[in-house]
């Protein structure tokens, strides 16, 4: 990732996120920051769509399991945060949380029902995250995965803001001719602006993935869904997630086992 150097073990069901010590520049962030993110996640209502994490201080690898290639990696990108003791290294700050198959990756190899699934529920995961009072920030498919269980989970914190300190907006109509042709914005972007019909471009280059986003989750790319919902929070109405499917509700087995029972007596 941009801001998090990440690795696992292959016998461990973890991954190591380690914060690295420098960014790329459209990452406006700090170590803080990215810090402050995280424990936001933790004390937050996840809803089931986010990741726990767990935050360890001063862990002590055995060196002769970590590879050279991951040790020249972690002194390029993190060397604040490693330090070699003997026969251990120590990486002073660590998150662990459980592997996931990235969900671009997932969506490479994925038969077309395997698809049609993994995005619905991308779009299920964003509008849980949503009803939390969640705006995930950056919403590319390698920032979410797919769980053993098929589940899509947000993993990237960085950029995630709470939905009521984010102002929704539609794109202005440009203002001429060269306006529409320029590659530059044409309009001021305040630094919480956000403008859900500029999603599609980055999401929906898959012709099978935008049939089904448009399908079941169009209402994402449009500015009006996301103010509604802000609104909703402002007002204090607090929409119910459940973090299972509808099948495993109490109410639907109950009419499920009585239908059955009603089937074996009509035998």
């Amino acid at each position: 990732g941009m801001v998090m150097l990440v690795f696992d073990l292959p016998s461990f069901p973890y991954v190591f996120k380690v914060i690295k010590d420098f960014y790329p520049p459209q990452k406006d962030t700090t170590r803080e920051g990215i810090q402050r993110k995280y424990l936001l996640v933790k004390t937050h209502d996840r809803v089931g769509r986010m990741a726990d994490t767990l935050e360890y201080t001063s862990v002590a690898f055995p060196r002769p399991r970590i590879s050279d290639a991951l040790v020249d990696e972690l002194k390029k990108f993190c060397p604040s945060q490693i330090e070699e003791d003997g026969d251990e290294l120590v990486i002073k700050h660590v998150y662990i949380e459980r592997r996931m198959i990235p969900l671009n990756i997932y969506l490479q190899d994925a038969n077309p029902e395997q698809v049609a699934h993994a995005v619905v529920e991308y779009g299920n995961a964003i509008k849980d995250l949503v009803a939390a009072n969640i705006f995930p920030g950056d919403m590319l498919w390698k920032n979410f995965g797919v769980t053993r269980h098929g589940k899509v989970v947000f993993y990237d914190y960085d950029e995630i803001e709470y939905i009521t300190d984010c102002n929704f907006r539609r794109v202005p109509a440009p203002r001429n001719e060269e306006d529409e042709m320029s590659g530059e914005i044409w309009y001021t972007v305040g630094p919480k602006d956000v403008f859900p019909e500029t999603f599609g471009p980055f999401l929906l280059g898959n012709p099978g993935v935008r049939e089904v986003f448009m399908k079941h989750h169009a209402d994402l790319l449009d500015a009006a869904f996301w103010q509604g919902h802000k609104e909703r929070i402002k007002a204090g109405h607090v929409h119910d997630v459940f973090p299972y499917e509808p099948a495993k509700r109490f109410a639907v087995q109950r009419r499920l086992a009585a239908v059955t029972a009603d089937a074996a007596n009509a035998h």
